[in-house]
Order: C-alpha cells, then structure tokens, then sequence
C-alpha cells in the first residue's frame, strides 16, 4: 500500500498521541510528583503522587500510604486528580475517532467528507488532552517552586521539589499537542492528496443491453455510445 503525505500525517498524528495518552495515564499513576530528601538522614527520601505519599529508605524497603479522603487534599492536588482523569477520557475518545478517520479506514459507505470530519473532531479531542494535562502538571510544579522560595519558611525545614512524574507529565502534554495538531492538518489538507485506490468505491461493470434472439438465447452486447459532435 502507498501512503500519501496525509496518510503519513495522521499515522503520526495517532502515534504520537498515542504516545503521549500512555506517558499520561504513567504519570497520573506514579506517585513521584513531590520529592523531599531530609539532611538529617540522607537514606530516606519523601515522595508525594495524587493518589498516595511514600517514604524510601535505601536497601530497605518503599512503604507507601494512600489518602483516606479526597476533600483532605490540597486545592492543586484535587484539581490535577480531576483533570488528569479527565485527560484520559479525552485522549482515548480522541484517539479511537482518530483511528476511524484514517485514510486506510474502510467502513461500509464511509467517504472521505466523514473520515476528514472525524480526524479533525479527534485531533481537537486530543489537544484538549494536552490542555487538561499540562495545566494541573504545571500548577503542581508551580506550587512547588512557589513554596520552595517562601522566605516565610525557616530554612531549616526541608522543601518539596520536582519528582520525575511532573517532566513525564509534561512530555505526554507536548506530545498530545503535537499529535492533535498534526490530525487536524490532515484534515485540513485537500481531497486530491488521497490516494485514488481509496476514494473510488467499487467498480462497476462495463454498461451492458440484453438482445433478444429467437431462438430465446441470451446474449450481452455492449451499448451503442452516442456521437458527440
């Protein structure tokens, strides 16, 4: 099969968002949004997620707590709970309209006014995607830095910082923004760059008139064509 520049497109397009759909649902899950390393005992570490908080001591063990309630949470971590279940739901949305209005598709009766209307309804599902979860990833690491630098806090007292959860998060947001676009290029390409194998629908057979013999025998000959002068 040969692909053309718009079918290479939205192959890109569905890959990389895609890709950025699972590094979403990894970063939603792993719980090293927050680090905190204590100087008074350097083996263990602090690490906080959206669902539970852990404590790592080195060649010992990972004990980890889940949060009892939801409303005990911080603003910014409720928030980015939402949001980031939310980005899931748009992303996978995004990507099965996506996958249907590729150009390789083949539904009965589907034609290339609907296929175009579905890459473009998917690549906009998944730049929403990539709204929804660069901003609650971005509010947490702002919070972050914000309390880091509160000169109100004694330095004694040890500060949060940026867990790898948080630049996956960002990642999977660039590469949501990047697939969505790229599907809604495709769309917005014109209909000659499709392949003829594609639009063309079955092929009909040569127009054929029965005549009529008497011995009652059936024969197809093919029609007379009209001169055109």
């Amino acid at each position: 099969m040969a692909w053309s520049f718009r079918g290479k497109v939205q192959l890109g397009g569905l890959l990389l968002s895609l890709l950025g759909w699972v590094c979403s649902c990894v970063s939603t899950a792993l719980p090293q949004w927050k680090t905190l390393s204590l100087e008074l005992n350097e083996m263990e570490t602090w690490i906080m997620g959206l669902w539970e908080a852990c404590v790592t001591q080195e060649e010992i063990a990972t004990v980890c707590k889940a949060f009892e309630s939801f409303l005990s949470l911080p603003l910014e971590l409720q928030v980015s709970r939402i949001l980031m279940v939310a980005s899931h739901v748009l992303g996978l949305l995004g990507l099965l309209l996506s996958a249907c209005g590729l150009e390789c598709f083949q539904f009965h009766k589907m034609g290339w006014v609907c296929k175009r209307q579905l890459c473009l309804l998917g690549g906009t599902l998944e730049v929403s995607a990539s709204a929804t979860t660069l901003f609650p990833v971005s509010w947490v690491a702002y919070g972050t830095i914000r309390d880091f630098w509160d000169d109100s806090v004694p330095e004694i007292v040890p500060r949060w910082e940026f867990g790898d959860a948080l630049f996956l998060g960002w990642a999977a947001g660039i590469c949501l923004a990047l697939g969505g676009l790229l599907l809604i290029f495709s769309a917005c390409l014109g209909k000659g760059d499709v392949p003829s194998r594609w639009l063309a629908g079955p092929t009909a057979p040569p127009p054929c008139a029965p005549m009529q013999d008497s011995d009652g025998s059936f024969h197809l000959t093919p029609r007379p064509r009209s001169l055109v002068i």
